[in-house]
């Protein structure tokens, strides 16, 4: 079996997929060799089937943007699944196929072969829902079953996979008896419930861990650790369960470093503003700087159906204080499967969210795309200020909705623009 990125960074070569990465970037790529051996920075792809483009997550590296997409159990629409791998492509880093609904392998397979960015999956939910057809019960799937199913997937082309593989039965039994407002809000993590206790058994993914290394290994794709008892509420914000699960996860992260596998974390859901920066850090000492995916932060629970801008905020803190990898969330979170225009709308929040955290993370590098707006803004050059922002066509139509200004300055100010009478006062002092 051919050696993993991991593998061939320890022995001191950096690989074509590094140095691909590292000009994109634009970091040395040595040092981003040696993140990706000590497991703190992870490059997306499969080895057998490569993205178009592949991401890098994680240190030193500009904070990334997942789209979340899928068909529901109760909406199956490909055609609208697969314009939102469009707006995916273009404004998105990443992109998960979290289908429930209709054909799932087909579904998966028109969206990696739309995609030009690494796709992921959440292969519970395929192994649940054919066993649930098949068997009459999501609770009668095989150990078997749940690793063909992740087989079959990265025989597809995935790139990375949420695994909840940190959450215990006994965690399982505790959190269900707990006063949490809501025990359980992640959809493959109450699968993996459903079936360690159904089943009485301990986790799958965690009694096989060493077995799924091997399979991931073989691809060279990512596991990104879910977190099953990530809280749903502000309330639940790091109880017990969600610290303790954490704590696990750390611990499968370094086996899987060992084991030459790229990994990532997931976390945390719902949380306080006050509580995001050292949420981020919790993660980033417990694990040794393990890439955080982060879904959210969402800082308040009453925000639907703007969770798309109340999240951002919590992701743009996220950000700045060390998180990777940013899960989007649309104006239909918690109400609704979104519609493409939705996904477009949450993605360009996360989009704002995550250079306003580069910011702060990378300083210059980030920030002279700022000053670069500010010098035209400030000499009132409106085609290339408006052509650098980060959705030109947009503010083009914005800049226009009242037609075209007739004077310098924009129709806000109109001819008291206070930009416009500085440089007046200066070419006449001149």
């Amino acid at each position: 079996m051919a050696k993993t990125l991991i593998q061939q960074a320890r022995e001191g070569r950096t690989p074509p997929e590094l140095e691909k990465v590292a000009k994109a970037e634009g970091v040395n790529a040595v040092k981003l060799r040696d993140r990706l051996a000590r497991g703190q920075a992870v490059v997306l792809t499969n080895a057998k089937s490569p993205p178009k483009r592949l991401t890098g997550v994680g240190k030193g590296l500009f904070t990334k943007v997942n789209v979340n997409i899928g068909t529901s159990s109760e909406v199956v629409d490909l055609g609208a699944e697969l314009k939102k791998v469009e707006v995916a492509n273009r404004w998105g880093d990443t992109l998960m196929d979290l289908s429930v609904g209709g054909d799932l392998d087909a579904v998966r397979r028109a969206v990696l072969s739309k995609a030009e960015i690494p796709v992921g999956t959440v292969p519970i939910y395929q192994a649940f829902i054919e066993a649930f057809e098949k068997r009459g019960g999501g609770a009668y799937m095989t150990e078997d079953h749940l690793f063909e199913v992740v087989e079959r997937q990265l025989k597809d082309g995935v790139s990375f996979m949420t695994i909840h593989a940190a959450v215990t039965r006994d965690l399982a039994l505790k959190v269900l008896k707990s006063d949490r407002v809501i025990p359980v809000v992640s959809r493959g993590g109450d699968m993996v419930i459903g079936w360690m206790l159904y089943n009485e058994s301990e986790n799958p993914y965690l009694k096989n861990w060493d077995y799924l290394l091997e399979l991931f290994a073989e691809y060279d794709a990512t596991i990104s650790i879910g977190d099953a008892l990530r809280p749903g509420a502000i309330a639940d914000a790091h109880d017990e369960f969600q610290i303790a699960e954490l704590v696990e996860a750390a611990r499968l992260a370094k086996r899987a470093i060992k084991a030459g596998v790229q990994v990532m974390l997931e976390g945390p859901g719902h949380v306080p503003l006050n509580e995001i920066v050292w949420s981020i850090k919790l993660e980033k000492k417990l694990t040794g700087g393990v890439p955080y995916y982060v879904l959210g932060p969402l800082p308040t629970d009453v925000a639907a159906p703007y969770d798309h801008i109340a999240s951002a905020v919590g992701a743009a803190l996220a950000a700045a204080a060390g998180a990777d990898l940013l899960c989007y969330i649309t104006p239909a979170e918690h109400l609704s499967l979104p519609t493409v225009k939705q996904v477009e709308e949450g993605v360009k929040a996360y989009r704002v969210a995550a250079h306003i955290g580069d910011i702060v993370k990378l300083g210059p590098k980030a920030s002279r795309w700022d000053r670069e707006v500010s010098v035209y803004r400030g000499r009132l050059d409106w085609a290339n200020m408006i052509n650098k922002l980060l959705d030109p066509e947009a503010a083009w139509a914005v800049y226009r909705q009242f037609g075209e200004p007739r004077v310098k300055g924009c129709t806000m100010c109109g001819k008291y623009c206070p930009m416009m009478w500085v440089r007046e006062q200066a070419r006449k002092a001149s």
